[in-house]
């Protein structure tokens, strides 16, 4: 893949990382046959970049796919949508999750100290670009112990998220 414009020479900021999400999204020929030929579940991905500074993939979502709660180390995150809409949930200890949703054309970012999970948000399948700095190598997936203790289990990066912890739950 040819470098976009501003391809990144030192670790991005949240906002710098939705920018470059969205400049990625901008061009999704090269990747997105990828995409293409993994059918079977309710998300798929590939990873489309990938350097010293940031690491970003391109993930389908049908009906059902659920990443779970989860956090990404210390990595933030910048996310495109490029079809389709997505939810955005953060936990909240005080009350139900935080709700986001986005459509095809918006762009979001997160910190790293977010805890978060990202859902099909219904309708049509949904493409998305998600680019984190510095690049993503574990993520904590949470769920709740049987008692009741809200527990963080390391999971490499390129180990799928399932939705371990139910939003009820939360």
């Amino acid at each position: 893949m040819t470098l976009p414009p501003g391809a990144p020479r030192a670790q991005l900021t949240p906002i710098e990382l939705e920018r470059f999400a969205a400049a990625l999204a901008r061009d999704p020929q090269p990747w997105r046959e990828i995409l293409d030929l993994q059918v079977g579940s309710a998300r798929s991905y590939a990873e489309i970049w990938s350097d010293d500074y940031v690491n970003a993939w391109a993930i389908r979502w049908s009906s059902g796919a659920d990443t779970g709660f989860h956090d990404h180390d210390v990595a933030a995150t910048g996310i495109a949508v490029l079809e389709g809409s997505v939810i955005e949930e953060r936990l909240a200890l005080a009350g139900p999750p935080i709700r986001r949703r986005f459509a095809g054309g918006q762009t979001f970012h997160l910190p790293a100290v977010a805890i978060h999970r990202v859902l099909h948000g219904g309708g049509a399948e949904a493409l998305t670009v998600h680019a984190y700095s510095p690049p993503l190598r574990v993520q904590g997936a949470y769920r709740v112990a049987p008692d009741g203790a809200l527990e963080r289990d390391v999971v490499p990066y390129t180990e799928e998220l399932g939705g371990k912890l139910a939003p009820q739950a939360a």
